[in-house]
């Protein structure tokens, strides 16, 4: 048999990331042989001449091409950087495994195995690899795994790092990886001629201001190669601070441009895609044949004007319209203002100019001093510093860090249009930096792509009905000169792939007056609730949608009702509880399935995490807490790190207790609704919420129950026999079973469960117990004891007793108690009674449940044997009568 290999290669002008991924590939395909496909970065053959010997990576002309079967591409997926080895990837049955962190191209090699993530290093992917399956490695090869990430994100400064880059260096460190070696090789000096073409790139450097964007331009022409040219322009970047810079150096007989940039709105990769280039929308490079370096640099400063986005505006990210005060507003107004709209600073104006801004700290200092009763105009800041709706959001943020502000008026034509915020300013700045870090993990190939616009998706995810109601929604309102959306968990489904009814739509306009419009239309009935602004159409194929008024809601007090007034789509979004669910998509004809999210919930989706839109959330409304438990656990998803810390701190203050007892309730009751209600009530637990919700009772005595009740509910669910009329009270007789029943009904109290509610869970508490006792060891106990025994319990604690139950034979036992409890009843009734001759009245009850009683214990089985036995009982009974 003809023997095969497998080789793991990478690019050409390899890199350190490449090298150690190179190495660390080799940890998890121990068989494969290391192969250069080119020549190597100077820092890179200076490491390579010391551990030659240690690592044994052969060249190109080292390998038999016949014998190669499978190649392993680390740090590249594209044929055009494998130099004479691309050709290795036509060879017919050749299996490629891919693993790199560069985004797509229309030129990638197609792989069996495919890992694509956008991490800062490739290596990081592999080290992950090497953790999850226990691989051992040497404190050699884990300086050699660290040299690749310190390089490939810039010491974790790069803005293309991740968390994951941080995790994976945190290993290496723990096991023994050597940061002098790192530093020593990252940090070589600057060769004499790498020096000489630094100051050239200095002295030729160009500035520009392109859609609010600086960007610098180098431009050099040296006799020979000069290596190092990505270290002289991250130099450069370090010097200048902008956007972006490009270095574009003619060297023998090519030129070479390097790219970077900071911000989304210019993609290094997309600019140099033209000269064939390739990187990552930070960093990319490309070379050009016989070129020269002032031609080039023209046509890039061309492709940069083409190719640069428009930046964030500073209107995108304005709050708007402003709630303002004049300059005789009496400061505890001012603060009252500030409350209830949860603002941390308002404009003061006079007619429709601006005259100053006070701040949250200037009222409560006044406050301190006894001074509420005082005018704005003595506390307020005069000296106005102002942004224009169509500046860049770059020109917010230096004001705001020039002049050490937190918000700003904006202005147009000289009007007060917006404000604009630190937090609105960090919200943009952050949520770039997020939007580089997606993630895509495929065994094929693939695209990772964001549609705006979701039209296709809401075809597919909703009903035809809800369809044509949402399109001619969006006409009706577009008629009218309305916006309008259908908002929160419609989108969030869609997105997830999850089945939509609850439909909400949102309306910048008159919602009640567009609902009955829609109403009228579809022949639906229209019930207006004028109070909040909404209404609700039901249609004749019983399908429904709520209409609201784009509103805000603002809190008086911790914990209070909200007061809702209308408002824009903005604030109405911005007022519900979790960025997942503050997502709308646009309903107008001209916009169909366009997605509006100002604050991320998409990404957060993606990543699977829950996210408040702002720190007061759980003190506004602490019954968020509870639903987002329920969220987590529904849609397999976490809090953020910052939320869940909010969570800790609202359990700390006892917030909830601040909450009406009705509001917990209907929370809880949608948690007891939920399909699998056992791992939220864990994570109350978790979060020690548990006593706030069930106090008195311990979880630790019914924690096996809950974990194992589901099971128990859909094994009675199969038997067919009954389904609880309160599918809620399974979980709460489950959480209650083991208290005593002062606790249980102070509980119940505390809810206000109705009667017969709390009847059905004495019965459940005093009464289960006797049940299992039975079922699990009848010892002499007849089928209709039996059956009197399980009669007794309400069917919401069925799947308590089963639970109870871990032997097959009384699982068994009782299944055959419960189908004959509902399925086998006497034939006879009392109009039989009546044709034997007997009376009618209380009596016929107790004959007919002794005949069900002797057919359960076999005594009687045909019809005849019921008429003769009841015809002996009732007689018996006329006896007893006529005897006293």
């Amino acid at each position: 048999m003809v023997p095969t290999i497998e080789i793991i290669t990478s690019h050409t002008n390899t890199d350190m990331d490449a090298l150690a991924s190179m190495v660390a590939a080799q940890k998890i395909y121990p068989d494969a042989i290391m192969v250069f496909p080119g020549p190597l970065l100077k820092n890179v053959a200076a490491f390579m001449a010391l551990h030659k010997d240690t690592l044994n990576v052969r060249t190109a002309k080292d390998i038999d091409w016949d014998l190669v079967k499978r190649i392993i591409l680390v740090d590249t997926k594209r044929a055009a950087r494998l130099d004479r080895l691309a050709d290795l990837l036509q060879k017919p049955g050749m299996e490629i495994h891919i693993y790199d962190h560069h985004p797509h191209s229309e030129d990638d090699v197609g792989g069996n195995i495919e890992v694509v993530e956008m991490v800062g290093a490739a290596v990081t992917l592999l080290i992950e690899k090497i953790i999850k399956r226990g691989i051992a490695i040497t404190p050699m090869e884990a300086t050699v795994f660290a040299l690749g990430i310190y390089e490939d994100t810039g010491s974790l400064v790069f803005p293309s790092t991740t968390a994951r880059d941080a995790a994976a260096v945190a290993f290496l460190l723990e096991q023994g990886a050597n940061l002098a070696v790192v530093a020593e090789f990252l940090e070589r000096p600057l060769s004499t001629k790498q020096r000489t073409l630094l100051k050239d790139l200095l002295v030729s450097a160009e500035h520009y201001e392109i859609n609010g964007i600086k960007i610098l331009l180098a431009k050099g022409n040296v006799d020979e190669f000069v290596a190092g040219l990505d270290l002289l322009t991250h130099k450069l970047v370090d010097f200048a601070h902008l956007d972006g810079v490009f270095t574009v150096v003619e060297m023998d007989d090519r030129v070479y441009i390097v790219a970077r940039s900071s911000i989304p709105e210019l993609s290094a990769r997309e600019i140099l895609a033209d000269f064939g280039g390739g990187g990552h929308p930070a960093a990319a490079s490309a070379i050009i044949r016989k070129a020269r370096v002032d031609e080039v640099a023209d046509l890039l400063l061309q492709a940069i004007h083409s190719k640069i986005k428009q930046p964030v505006r500073v209107a995108a990210i304005m709050s708007s319209p402003v709630k303002t005060i004049t300059p005789e507003t009496i400061i505890e107004e001012a603060g009252r203002l500030m409350l209830r709209y949860g603002h941390s600073g308002l404009p003061v104006v006079r007619g429709e100019q601006v005259v100053g801004v006070i701040s949250r700290r200037d009222v409560e200092k006044a406050i301190h001093h006894g001074l509420g009763h005082a005018p704005a105009k003595g506390f307020m800041t005069s000296n106005m510093i102002t942004v224009s709706h169509a500046d860049p959001v770059s020109v917010a943020r230096e004001l705001m860090i020039r002049h050490d502000i937190g918000r700003l008026p904006v202005l147009k034509e000289g009007k007060l249009v917006g404000i604009v915020s630190r937090t609105d300013v960090l919200r943009t700045l952050h949520g770039q930096v997020q939007v580089r870090h997606k993630k895509v993990y495929r065994d094929g190939p693939a695209t990772n792509k964001q549609h705006k616009n979701i039209r296709g998706l809401m075809c597919r995810g909703l009903v035809p009905e809800y369809m044509e109601i949402l399109e001619h929604a969006g006409q009706i309102a577009s008629s009218m000169g309305y916006k309008i959306y259908a908002a929160g968990g419609i989108v969030r489904d869609l997105l997830l792939g999850m089945e939509c009814s609850d439909i909400d739509l949102v309306v910048e306009g008159d919602a009640i007056e567009l609902a009955k419009s829609l109403g009228e239309k579809l022949g639906g009935r229209v019930r207006v609730h004028p109070k909040f602004f909404t209404a609700t159409v039901r249609f004749p194929q019983g399908r429904q949608v709520d209409v609201a008024t784009a509103r805000v809601e603002f809190y008086q007090y911790p914990a209070a009702m909200p007061q809702i007034e209308a408002s824009s789509l903005h604030q109405d979004l911005y007022r519900r509880d979790f960025t997942v669910n503050a997502m709308a998509v646009s309903l107008n004809s001209d916009d169909f399935g366009d997605i509006v999210d100002f604050f991320g919930g998409r990404e957060d989706l993606e990543q699977g995490l829950l996210r408040v839109l702002h720190n007061l959330s759980f003190v506004e409304d602490p019954t968020r807490i509870l639903r987002g438990v329920r969220f987590e656990k529904r849609y397999s998803i976490v809090f953020e790190p910052q939320t869940l810390k909010l969570i800790r701190e609202a359990v700390h203050n006892n917030m909830l207790a601040r909450v009406s007892k009705e509001r917990v309730w209907e929370e809880l009751r949608y948690i007891l609704l939920e399909p699998r209600p056992g791992a939220v009530l864990s994570r109350l637990e978790e979060l020690q919420l548990w006593d706030s919700i069930f106090a008195g009772v311990t979880y630790e005595r019914i924690k096996d129950v809950l974990d194992d009740i589901h099971c128990s509910i859909e094994l009675v669910r199969s038997w067919d026999v009954a389904e609880p009329d309160l599918p809620w009270m399974v979980y709460f007789i489950a959480v209650l079973h083991r208290s005593n029943w002062e606790t249980a009904q102070g509980i119940c109290m505390q809810y206000s469960l109705n009667k017969r509610q709390m009847e059905k869970i004495m019965a459940a508490l005093n009464e289960w117990n006797h049940a299992v006792a039975g079922l699990e060891d009848p010892a002499d106990l007849s089928t209709s004891e039996l059956a009197r025994r399980v009669i007794a319990l309400p069917r919401e604690s069925y799947p308590l007793v089963l639970c109870y139950l871990p032997h097959p034979a009384a699982r068994q036992r009782f299944r055959r108690v419960l189908t004959a409890i509902y399925y086998d009843q006497p034939s006879i009734n009392g109009r039989d009674l009546r044709e034997l001759g007997f009376k009618p009245g209380p009596i016929f009850k107790k004959a007919l449940d002794a005949v069900w009683q002797a057919r359960l214990d076999g005594i009687v089985h045909t019809r005849e044997e019921e008429l003769s036995y009841v015809k002996e009982y009732l007689s018996g009974y006329e006896r007893a009568i006529d005897s006293v």
